[in-house]
This record gives structure tokens, sequence and C-alpha cells, in this order.
């Protein structure tokens, strides 16, 4: 023993001066699976249970893409039931297995936590009782199926919720409108009617009835016959419900006509027929509810109407704001109100204008501007953003979400109505997100994380002085080698000021210089755990989400202005190695990288995964989703500006495919064959292109993928698919390394000839 301890001591010094990160393992690929998170959280309204799923990555695997749309398919996806005793600080696990569950819904008096859940190819309604911590099965009284939109509205102190049924024979006819239109044998495109084939086939699947079902027993009543229901809320008390209609007229390619909208309410328990609120129209209108579900409130060229459904029939809504904000003729013209919240007591209303906050009581005889916004613009663009959370029970304090826009400081403050300031609870450099509060708003639970590493579970008081963790979702990621971000400042070549999120390579040296992955899509700000940044910091290389500035009209040039710009300042403070840079994106982002290296070849190697290539021929490519190419183009995300036949050289200017001569950049093409968002056959066009052009090029097209390709597919895709890429990027990072596995390779195969 004394010729051993003074080499265990040598030993544990020596283990003391390697450097922390060294001690860790790398963050793998099926690490990268093995992350858990919390979703589909629900706080009941007294606050003393937290209900959620946790599931890790294994949940997206294994979608039949092939099915989208299909009405007899069911894809919930699986995941661990789990409910916080938020007081005892404990978890319930009411299943011993994964379960497919969706739409968890508590009770006003949460006791009762109902849901839909997945068994086989058929819907249950489920739910768990906290008094008898059991779960139970709804022995339905009736053969029709719930819709798999269905949310679940509970009727005030009774055991019986109102949620969306499909008609007897609704299926019958759903799978015949789809079978036509996907095996055939003879498929028939008419232009001459109202609906494209799956315009018709989603106006068929939005057609529900909406059903009393009593928990305890399984006996159904019915309340409305089957239309296209949405935003379906009982009232406090349990008396009215409420209910949106939208009445889908024909297929246009322009967002704001050919559908027409409806609100509407009823007595649940009578025979009454409904009453109007707002008649079919082809404008929608969007109406704030008060928390007791009777009052309603809604903007109507810059003014606010308040109105009552126990009065509505003979007291129309009332315009409570018009002329009342100034005593100027001019700023009275000119002040236009949007709906922020209701008070706790449906008394008083917080409204913002261009100019500031205003709180009214539901007269307007009392509107009073309690913040102040600066009048110029420039100035209102540095302020923090603030989102309302929560009115406070005593009326006195407005609780906002908090995130500044030069620094990642975030958190939550509360506006002082009385004083009219702003007061921090909570505000660092922690990424906080889903604020939950209870009904009384004593008890608050949000999730939160150091933005490099996975979010958990919090708990805090209306103070925000007793902060307690509810989870610990990942605990083995303290064993893990984890990159670190950064937020980074730039100017695009117009010479506006750009943010970035960069993300540090593990084991760092500020001595070296590295190679770089950018992820391009559109804005980046916030940092927050994202796999695909810690995977390309475990490879050794530096990750960055560049912010770009797209402008209506000309989409094709912004990543160029922005994104070589964010490369250069990292080349210039010596951190990258300008000949090793290489870019990926997604979807939008696949589009940006395939557009981004027809104008430079500043890259060593570019990656589209499921990105379109071809903008002209992709409004016609995705069936399934009717017109949304058309206007994805034309007014939406593509930022075109205008029609194919308007704007024919903007289409033919922002498509990769038409420009695939200039290209000098090894391209990395991927695809899902399942994918109905960006087909493959899009992809194929720039494979087939560079390909002839004597490029080089490499497509691969997962067969069972959808959007996302390989990470839209079965695990062992996944996979493939990450270690592609991994070596797709060191191919061209390091040619000489390269070089020599090929050369050994030839040696190999002719040794064994």
């Amino acid at each position: 023993m004394k010729k051993i301890i003074p080499i265990l001591t040598i030993l544990y010094c020596f283990a003391l001066t390697v450097p922390l990160n060294a001690q860790k393992t790398s963050f793998t690929i099926a690490d990268a699976i093995d992350v858990k998170s919390f979703g589909s959280q629900t706080l009941s309204p007294d606050g003393n249970f937290l209900a959620g799923i946790i599931s890790d990555g294994r949940a997206r695997f294994g979608t039949d893409h092939f099915r989208f749309r299909d009405p007899g398919y069911l894809n919930i996806r699986a995941g661990e039931l789990v409910i916080m005793d938020t007081r005892a600080g404990k978890e319930i696990r009411p299943f011993d297995a994964p379960v497919r569950i969706a739409g968890l819904t508590w009770n006003a008096e949460s006791s009762i936590l109902a849901f839909f859940q997945q068994k086989g190819e058929k819907l249950v309604l489920s739910y768990y009782d906290t008094g008898s911590q059991k779960v139970k099965d709804v022995k339905l009284k009736d053969d029709r199926s719930f819709a798999t939109n269905s949310d679940i509205n509970f009727k005030a102190g009774k055991a019986e919720v109102i949620v969306r049924m499909r008609e007897k024979g609704w299926m019958e006819k759903a799978m015949a409108e789809y079978v036509e239109a996907t095996t055939g044998p003879v498929v028939v495109y008419d232009g001459s009617k109202d609906f494209l084939k799956w315009d018709k086939i989603g106006v068929t699947s939005g057609l529900t009835e909406l059903v009393e079902v009593k928990l305890s027993s399984g006996k159904t009543r019915d309340i409305l016959p089957e239309s296209s229901y949405g935003n379906v809320n009982v009232s406090e008390d349990g008396q009215y419900l409420v209910y949106d209609e939208v009445f889908r007229l024909k297929t246009t390619y322009n967002r704001n006509s050919g559908t027409e909208y409806q609100t509407s309410f009823r007595k649940v328990d009578s025979n009454d027929s409904s009453t109007v609120i707002y008649g079919r129209n082809k404008r929608r209108r969007r109406f704030s509810w008060d928390p007791s579900g009777k009052h309603f409130a809604y903007v109507d060229s810059g003014n606010v109407y308040i109105g009552n459904i126990e009065t509505i029939a003979g007291t129309p809504a009332v315009n409570i704001t018009k002329g009342k904000a100034f005593e100027d003729e001019e700023k009275k013209k000119a002040v236009k109100f949007s709906v922020q919240s209701w008070d706790s007591k449906s008394e008083r209303l917080l409204l913002s204008s261009k100019g500031g906050w205003w709180i009214t009581d539901k007269s307007g005889d009392k509107l009073e501007q309690v913040y102040e916004l600066p009048e110029e613009d420039e100035e209102k663009k540095k302020l923090p953003n603030r989102n309302v959370a929560k009115w406070g029970d005593d009326g006195n304090y407005i609780y906002v979400s908090y995130s500044e826009k030069d620094q990642w400081k975030r958190g939550i403050q509360r506006f002082n109505i009385r004083s009219g300031e702003f007061e921090d609870l909570m505000t660092d450099s922690h990424l906080y997100g889903s604020w939950r509060f209870s009904e009384s708003g004593e008890v608050i639970t949000y999730n939160k994380s150091d933005g490099d590493k996975p979010n958990n579970v919090f708990l805090n008081s209306r103070s925000f002085d007793a902060e307690k963790q509810l989870t610990d979702l990942n605990p083995w990621v303290k064993d893990k080698k984890w990159t670190k971000s950064e937020l980074i400042t730039y100017r695009n070549v117009d010479g506006n000021e750009m943010k970035g999120v960069l993300y540090y390579p593990v084991d760092y040296d500020p001595g070296k210089k590295y190679p770089l992955v950018l992820e391009v899509y559109e804005t980046f700000f916030n940092n927050g755990y994202r796999s695909s940044m810690n995977l390309i910091a475990n490879q050794g290389y530096f990750g960055l989400r560049p912010s770009v500035e797209l402008e209506q009209g000309y989409p094709g040039e912004a990543w160029m202005k922005g994104v070589t710009s964010a490369i250069n300042k990292l080349v210039e403070e010596g951190k990258v190695d300008n000949d090793k840079v290489g870019v990926h994106g997604t979807s939008y982002g696949g589009y940006a990288t395939s557009l981004l290296i027809t104008q430079t070849d500043r890259f060593a190697a570019a990656i589209n995964i499921s990105g379109k290539v071809n903008i002209i021929s992709f409004l016609g490519d995705s069936p399934k989703i009717g017109t949304r190419n058309y206007a994805a183009a034309e007014v939406g995300q593509d930022r075109i500006g205008g029609s194919f036949w308007d704007e024919p050289l903007k289409y033919f200017q922002t498509s990769a495919v038409f420009f695939a001569d200039r290209i000098k950049t090894p391209h990395l093409l991927l695809s899902g064959e399942g994918d109905w968002n960006v087909p493959g056959t899009n992809t194929r066009e720039l494979y087939y292109a560079m390909r002839r052009l004597g490029k080089d090029v490499t497509w691969v097209n997962y067969m069972r993928g959808g959007h996302g390709a390989g990470w839209a597919s079965v695990e062992s895709d996944y996979h493939d698919q990450w270690n592609r890429m991994f070596e797709f990027y060191d191919k061209y990072f390091y040619p000489e390394k390269a070089k020599k596995g090929e050369d050994k390779a030839t040696e190999a195969d002719q040794k064994n000839q």
C-alpha cells in the first residue's frame, strides 16, 4: 500500500489539471435522439398540477408520410404522460409505458384531466381522476368517432365535456374522396369545379358535429349538426357555448376570398336555436373573450367594440373608444387600437395603440393611457419586446414576458398600473418560455435553460422569489461536451445591423482557426438548445445561425448580403479558417442554400435539406396542400410579390436550377420520398442539371422520409443523414485527409485483386 498511495496521488493531481470539458465524452447522434422534452404542458386552474408529455427524439420517427391527409390515418406522437404535483414537487405517472395522447384539458375544479388516447386506429376519450389517481376510458354509447383535431370543453361543475365528432357515414365519404385522388384508377381534375380536388378533401376533413359526452356513462347528446367549427368555448358558468364556423365556398388564389366566417352562441342545455354574433362575412373577425366567457371585444376600423351575449339580441356591441382617446381632432382620427387582455374580474380591458398602452372599463367612460411609447419609430425599435402573460388577480399589475433586442437579457416583468412603470421580477441571460399562470396568479410555471442545454420546468410564486425546479429531464448532459453560444452583431452589405447566434466548437482553443458551418433560414436572435448546432460543435466546427434582411420582390439577394458579411466578421476576428466554410439549411433554408451558391463560390461545401430549387415548377409540385405554393410565392414567405405571369423574371432569378452552370461549390442534396411539402422531384431537377454540367453533386433521397429527409424518417436514416453530412463537410474542409483515405482504399483494392 505504501508504494500505491504516491501513484494515486500523482494521478489525482494530474486529473485536476485536465480541462473540465476534456473529461467529458462527445455529444453524439444517438445522444441527440435521447434528449427529452416536456411538451403539451397544461397547468390546472388551481395551480396544483402541471400535466404534459415527456418524449425524446424517437417520437418523431416512423410517420407514414405517404398517408398525409388520409382520413383513416392516426399519428399521435408517443410519450410519457407526467403530472407534476406542484405542492409536493413529485411526479405522477399514470401509465407504465409511453402512450399516444392529445388534447390534455383540466376541468375548472382541477380534479379531472381529460384527453384523447390513440389505441390502434381509433381515438378513445379518457380521463385521470386526481382523487383516485386512476385513468379511466370513457365507454362511449355511440358508434361515431372523435375528430383528430377536437378540443375538449368541460361544462362547469360537471363531469361532462363538449367535443367534436364525425357524422355517421363521414369516414366512408372522406375515404372515397381520398382513394379516388390517390389510386384512381382514373383521376379527373376538372377546372370548372369550385374546388381543387385536394381542397375539397380538406373541406370534408374539417366537418364535425358538436356533441356532449358524459364521462361516467359515455352517453352522448347532440348539440350542433355537421359544420366546420373552430374556437369552441363554454362560458365559465357552463351556460353558453360560443363557436366559430368557417364556410369554404371555392378554391381561390387570394387569401382574403373564397371563405366566409361566422360567430355564434347558444345555451348548452337548451334546444333553442343559436344566436349569431357576427353573420357570415368574408372578413374574419377575432373576438377577445373575458374570463367569464360572456363578454367579448373586437376591433373594427381601429375602434374597440364590446358586447354581452346575454343582452346582444336587444343591445348590440358598443363602440367604447371612438373619439375618447384625445381632445385633439387629428389625434382622434389617427389613433387605432388593438385588444391585449381582459382583467380577471371581466371589468377592464388593456388596449394598445401605436402610441402606447391604454386601460378602459367596459363602458369606455374611463379610457386612460397608462404607458406612452416614443413618437419616433427608430426609438420604438430599440425598446424590449414585451408580451402580456397575465393580468394579476389584484388588478394592479400586468405580467409581461420580456426580451431585449441587443443582448440576451430575458425573463418576466410586471407593469404597475398605478405608477406606469415596468418592474423587474426575473430578468437575466437565461432563456425562458411557456409562462403558465394559475387562475389566481399565485402559481407560475415556465421553461428555463442556460440558453445552450435543453429546457427544464420551474415553479415560482407571483413575487418570483421562490423558484423551484420541477424537472430534471436530461441529467446525463452534464457528462457531455457541450457548445457555448454567443450573440454576435455585424452589418450586411447595405450597412444595416444584423444579429446572429454563434456556437463555439467544443474544446475551443482561442489560438486556433476553425471550420465554420452556417445553418441558414431567415432571422435568428435567441439561442436555446439546438441538436444540430451541438453536433456541429462536437465535430470541431463553429456553428452560426446568421440573420438576413429579406426584401419583398428581391428575396434572392438577402442571403448573399447578410451571410457573407457574418462570415467576414468571424474570419477577421481570427476565429474561422476562410477556406473551410460550409452552409446548410432545411426547407426554406435549403432553398436559400442552393440559391446562395449560384451567387458565390465562398463555400467549401453546401447542403440543401428538403428545399426547393425551382420555384416555377414548385407552384404545382405539392398537390396535397392546394394553393399554398402559389400563395407562398405571391404574398408569403417566398416574397416574390406577384404571380408568375406578372413577374416571370423574378421567378426565374430566384430558382437555383436556372443558374446551375454558375455553381462551383460541391453540393449535397437531401430529400424525402414522402415529402408532401417539398417533393423530392423538385430536388431532382438540380441534381440532373448539375450532373449534366459536370458539377460536383450528390442527391440522397430517403424513401421513408418526409419533410426534413432523413431527419423525418426512421432512426437509422437519422443516423445516416448526419453521418453523410459530417463526411461531406470533412471531405471538403480537409481534402488532404480525404485524398489519403482514397489512396488507402485504392491500395487495399489492388492488394485484394
